[in-house]
């Protein structure tokens, strides 16, 4: 089974071409390892020194780029850490969870995926771990999904908190193989808070079960879900409860220590 494609970054209409030229000084700086001073760095990427100048001190004043007077030369700052630190964070939470993933689908014998929650109304999938069986089911790293849709839809819900009238707005564009009611959905969602983890039984997809739990972020928001998803016909009520629980457990485990304001 496999879901359809990732969407990917539509080109501008219109580059904006000093961010361009800012980024490309950066990447340049970046492959540069030591100093670099300005008419090199505007000669190797065709700026215009004057520009490349004022490129430069910009980006110095906002922390990514140092510059050293005695040599008079430019390097990467410690503001490119602050950056990048939003992109690696997500990236070793992966790989905390990663033993998790592959527990749960050797003893459970099903997929198991890893979403990262994006805005306010997506998920991306960025990591899974697959069974050692002849029929299996195949999900591609970065796919997208609403961020309410599925068992994990419904545990991201749970954990948001979210009111039946806002709950009602969410759930009123999602696309279902088999959909349920609101009213089903929405007692499955009250069913997930109380119980900390959801299925899915064929209603997203004909013929599969999803089964998944959250991992709340710091501040006790929904961040990452633990989904596994199966055959339908591999689950008996006894082994579904037993998997909810495995992935409650997991992601619990999981969970960063909550701050209070």
């Amino acid at each position: 089974m496999k879901p359809q494609a990732t969407a990917t970054a539509t080109p501008p209409r219109k580059p904006v071409g000093a961010l361009s030229a800012g980024l490309a000084v950066l990447r340049h700086l970046g492959r540069s390892g030591g100093g670099a001073g300005v008419n090199r760095i505007a000669r190797e990427l065709g700026l215009n020194p004057s520009t490349c100048f004022n490129l430069l001190r910009t980006l110095a004043w906002e922390g990514v780029v140092s510059f050293d007077p005695a040599s008079k030369t430019y390097r990467l700052g410690p503001g490119v850490v602050e950056l990048a630190r939003g992109a690696l964070e997500p990236a070793a939470r992966a790989r905390q969870m990663r033993p998790h993933l592959e527990a749960v689908a050797a003893r459970h014998r099903v997929t198991v995926t890893l979403w990262q929650r994006v805005g306010d109304d997506r998920v991306v999938l960025i990591d899974r771990a697959e069974a050692d069986a002849a029929m299996q089911v195949h999900m591609p790293i970065g796919q997208r999904l609403p961020l309410h849709v599925g068992a994990l839809g419904r545990c991201m819900a749970a954990q948001a908190g979210l009111r039946k009238a806002a709950l009602r707005e969410a759930f009123r564009p999602l696309r279902w193989e088999s959909p349920p009611s609101f009213e089903q959905y929405w007692r499955s969602v009250r069913l997930a808070a109380e119980q900390g983890w959801a299925a899915d039984q064929g209603n997203f997809v004909r013929g599969a079960t999803t089964v998944a739990a959250v991992v709340p972020d710091a501040a006790g928001r929904p961040d990452l879900a633990l989904s596994a998803i199966g055959f339908s016909d591999q689950f008996t009520p006894a082994s579904l409860a037993a998997l909810g629980a495995d992935l409650r457990r997991r992601a619990a485990a999981a969970a960063p220590a909550t701050t209070t304001a």
